[in-house]
């Protein structure tokens, strides 16, 4: 699996922006930070929004040089500001002020209502965003849902010795320097999936500045497996709570089993087929033990992937591996975006320098493959949870195996931890950032206090479609008490149901075809939620959905041989599960064909001259 995802973007449902990149400087190194624009300039959509720019060294101790030009926001509080806030995004290879998009009134709007009379700041880390961002084409581009040591041994070259200053612990000093420029005594810092590491280590570093912290989908500062065994364990019981209370019961009754199962016979044989593309052509894709998991674990970012995993796993378990390969290429192909978005090299340069691996900083690559096996076969019984020693391959061992040396070895501040208010939230289905993760963390504080929202998943404040999380937040900051716990909001959309098959030749009658007709809505609906405005989905037997930011079209879109829908659908009110309306037509070779009105997701009109409705 492609490790760049490990620790996973913030999902926003609230800000997805884009900023223009800018390079670093080839300057000589500097003994502290600079704000090189010292009032900064009024920039974005949002009134009182301030980007300026601070420099930090490349290289602290002065042997490498160069500098880092850091791109920095800033939002003051309206009235009297109660303090100042660090908005610190994940990854690694997020920059912040890119995904927080502070230029935008809308976002500006929710984070102040997160943090009352608060000033808001947003910077890019070094190699992210407008920071002078690290490239690395072909893994940035890459298709792979396996490690992929080569290319990232070719991306470390091609970053050249500055790959060495991008660890952690850099991130955290350079922190420290926009919070010197900006003149900030002590700040509150709100981190999210890798930014909850990044938080933490800046506190562990400089604990006396740190006035109190949120940490949603949290990661531990100093976890110290290579293999990602936490992610294992934690995969049955996130899904066992996903399907809680016969919620899946229409696509399967054991989802857990069925992945831990079909994980293991597809590690050893794995299931090819071929999967439609929106061209109308098709592309042969492998289905391999590694691709179950991390389209399993990338449904805690996507509510739409999560809807779809169980009926394609069900039929993949059966012998039918389309469906499932589907969900695996639009996962693949979701996670290509552009170097500013998420920079897969700034990923490759942090998580290899940080480590730890089963290997010393300076062990040359050739001996590193036994010392991982070897590794890897001393682990306890159920270090992987219920998966072979496979499964071990997600992990960040498996993807540094060929960075250069030194690799594995930046270690973070010291401490102590300060005695500060800590409020964790962590997600239900959140499996890359289990919430055990998260009651370790909160543990080391004596003010600290955990929210757990069940059946959400990753980067809970911007998937919580109840706003309990969101409300908690706001309480907290103003001083009260959080929310004990949080209801389990609906879906965003409804579950697809099994698969539904026809034998060869026969012809469904009306009443047949209209079940099929829900049958490939409800998968439509699933797909579209994967997507984003524009998109281009293929059917799983025939046509394409074309999706829009409040609904989609379908071109003879089909999910069974023979029944074809088109029309245009569209979001109508705003309850949950989402309620779609428009008008569709029923053809395909074996359809009972006909005319029908979707109204809030019922289903009615003709097919084969006869009134149906559903």
């Amino acid at each position: 699996m492609s490790a760049r995802g490990a620790l996973g973007p913030v999902p926003s449902l609230l800000a997805r922006r884009v900023l223009r990149p800018s390079g670093w400087t080839g300057a000589a190194p500097l003994l502290g930070p600079t704000l090189a624009t010292a009032d900064g300039a009024p920039c974005g959509a949002t009134p009182g929004l301030v980007c300026s720019q601070v420099i930090v060294p490349l290289d602290r101790e002065g042997q490498l040089p160069g500098s880092v030009t850091l791109h920095v926001e800033t939002l003051p509080a309206p009235g009297l500001a109660r303090g100042t806030v660090f908005l610190v995004a994940g990854g690694p290879g997020q920059g912040s002020a890119r995904v927080f998009g502070l230029g935008s009134p809308e976002n500006a709007s929710f984070y102040r209502y997160l943090f009352p009379g608060y000033t808001l700041v947003a910077y890019d880390d070094r190699g992210t965003g407008d920071s002078g961002v690290l490239r690395c084409p072909e893994l940035q581009s890459s298709v792979s849902v396996d490690p992929e040591p080569g290319l990232v041994a070719e991306c470390a070259v091609s970053i050249g010795p500055q790959r060495d200053f991008y660890s952690t612990r850099e991130h955290a000093e350079d922190l420290e320097a926009v919070r010197q420029a900006l003149g900030v005594e002590r700040i509150a810092l709100w981190g999210t999936s890798y930014g909850t590491k990044l938080a933490l280590a800046y506190a562990l570093a400089h604990p006396d500045h740190v006035e109190r912290l949120l940490l949603d989908s949290v990661v531990s500062p100093d976890t110290a497996d290579p293999f990602r065994g936490q992610t294992l364990r934690a995969i049955p019981g996130a899904l066992r709570g996903f399907c809680a209370d016969g919620f899946c019961r229409p696509a399967t009754r054991d989802l857990a089993g069925e992945v831990v199962a079909l994980a293991n016979r597809l590690a050893s044989q794995p299931l090819s087929a071929k999967v439609l593309q929106p061209s109308g052509a098709t592309r042969t894709w492998r289905a391999t033990g590694l691709a179950l998991l991390s389209v399993t674990v990338d449904a805690d970012l996507s509510p739409g992937l999560a809807l779809a995993l169980p009926a394609a796993v069900h039929a993949a378990t059966a012998g039918d591996a389309r469906a499932l390969l589907r969900l695996v290429q639009l996962d693949v192909e979701s996670a290509i975006v552009p170097d500013e978005e998420l920079s897969a090299a700034l990923f490759a340069a942090t998580v290899c320098r940080d480590g730890p691996f089963p290997w010393t900083p300076e062990t040359p690559v050739a001996q590193r493959p036994a010392l991982v096996r070897a590794a890897v076969a001393a682990l306890p019984a159920g270090s992987l949870g219920p998966f072979g020693t496979w499964a071990a391959d997600i992990g960040n061992a498996s993807f540094c195996l060929r960075w250069p040396s030194p690799a594995g070895g930046a270690g973070l501040g010291q401490g102590p931890l300060p005695d500060v208010p800590v409020l964790a939230v962590s997600g239900g289905f959140d499996m890359r950032t289990p919430t055990v993760e998260a009651a370790d963390v909160v543990s080391r504080f004596r003010q600290g206090t955990l929210l757990v929202v069940p059946g959400v998943g990753h980067s809970v404040l911007g998937a919580d479609l109840s706003f309990c999380s969101q409300r908690a937040v706001h309480d907290w900051m103003l001083g009260g008490a959080p929310a004990a716990s949080c209801p389990r909001p609906p879906s965003l959309v409804r579950l697809v149901p099994a698969y539904p098959s026809l034998r060869v030749g026969e012809e469904p009658t009306a009443a047949q075809t209209l079940a099929l007709v829900r049958q490939t809505l409800l998968d439509a609906e699933a797909l579209w939620a994967t997507a984003s405005g524009g998109d281009v989905i293929a059917g799983l037997a025939r046509g394409r959905l074309v999706a829009a930011e409040r609904g989609f079209t379908l071109v003879r879109y089909s999910v069974t041989p023979g029944v074809e829908l088109s029309g245009k659908l569209r979001v109508v009110g705003s309850g949950l599960p989402l309620r779609f309306s428009g008008a569709i037509t029923v053809g395909g070779a074996t359809a009972a064909t006909g005319v029908l009105g979707v109204t809030a997701n019922r289903v009615a009109g003709t097919l084969d001259g006869r009134l149906v409705r559903g």
